[in-house]
Formats: C-alpha cells, structure tokens, sequence
C-alpha cells in the first residue's frame, strides 16, 4: 500500500500537521479497502495530530491546498464518505470550508461544499443540500474550472428527481445552476 509507505517515511521526519495529512490518506486507503475500524482509528489520529504541535513550520509542499487542518478535514470527510457515513462526511466537509480561507482558496472552498451537499442529499436532507449548493455556487463566483462546471451540471442532474415535486428550493437552486453554466 502507497499511502502506508509514504507514512512510515515520514514519521518522525515530519511535523504533526504534516503527519496527519499522510495519516489521514491512510486513512481514506484503508477505508476503501474495507478496513472500517482501522480507517476511522487513523482518521482520528490524524485529526488528534492537528492539535498536538500547532506552531510547527509546516513545509511549503503540505500547504498546496491549504492549511493543513482543511485538507484533513476534507480527507476524514471522504474517509466517512467512502464508510457510507454521510451525515459524518457533511459536517467534516462543513468543517474543512470554515478551515481554509475562502478568498485564496475559492475553488477548494466550493468544491467541499460541492461535496458536503452530495452527502446532505444521500442522507436524504433536500433543503440542507439545496443551501448547501447554493453557497457552493456564492463560492464559485469569479472561479472558472471544469471541475467547478462539473460539479454543476451533477447538481442539475441530481436535481432532477425533485423538479417534479415543486420543492420551490430546489426550483430555484437549478435555475441558479442553469444561469452559472451559461455564463462560464
């Protein structure tokens, strides 16, 4: 396994906030390998990791996506994602947004929320994820990515299924979504 590798190298060579982020891809590793309990010890670790030295010099190639915080935050999301805990990876992705500043990081920013939406609707909360895309969608103002235009055009078509019921949030949430898509 990559992940675990890479982690073994970098005990002990690393500081604590860079050591959870190789925890916490670990973590997501052994999750999709159907390692339940190891997945979620290592994801907590890692998160335990976050408070243990946070004055360390973190090196500049750990801070790519953001404090380190955020980038935990969002692996654990996908960790729990993965584990089909959706309620867990909403509030971790919630988490992550609030960590990373928002005008340096805008696409990252709206692409966790993209994310904490999708698991606020496989839980079944409609109007959680509607609000949720909605600020999304705040974010991804002025930023232009296939990703971003991506994850759109996903929204729409997870829409779809709820257009027929007249749910006014979701109604105007794909409008919102149609305007975004014509003027990128």
């Amino acid at each position: 396994m990559r992940a675990e590798t890479g982690l073994n190298r970098a005990k002990g060579r690393v500081d604590a906030q860079t050591e959870a982020l190789f925890r916490v891809v670990h973590a997501h590793t052994l999750a999709k390998t159907g390692k339940r309990r190891a997945a979620l010890a290592e994801a907590e670790h890692a998160r335990a990791l976050l408070t243990a030295a946070p004055g360390d010099e973190v090196p500049f190639w750990a801070l790519a996506w953001g404090p380190p915080a955020a980038s935990v935050y969002s692996r654990t999301a996908k960790v729990h994602e993965t584990l089909g805990d959706h309620r867990t990876a909403a509030e971790q992705y919630a988490l992550a947004t609030t960590a990373r500043p928002a005008d340096t990081y805008a696409r990252i920013v709206a692409l966790d929320l993209v994310a904490g939406a999708e698991a606020h609707l496989k839980r079944g909360s409609i109007e959680q994820a509607c609000a949720t895309w909605h600020r999304a969608i705040d974010h991804m103002d002025g930023v232009r990515s296939v990703r971003t235009r991506k994850a759109v055009s996903r929204m729409r078509g997870d829409l779809a299924r709820f257009r027929a019921r007249g749910l006014r949030c979701v109604t105007e949430l794909d409008e919102r979504g149609r305007v975004f898509l014509a003027d990128t």
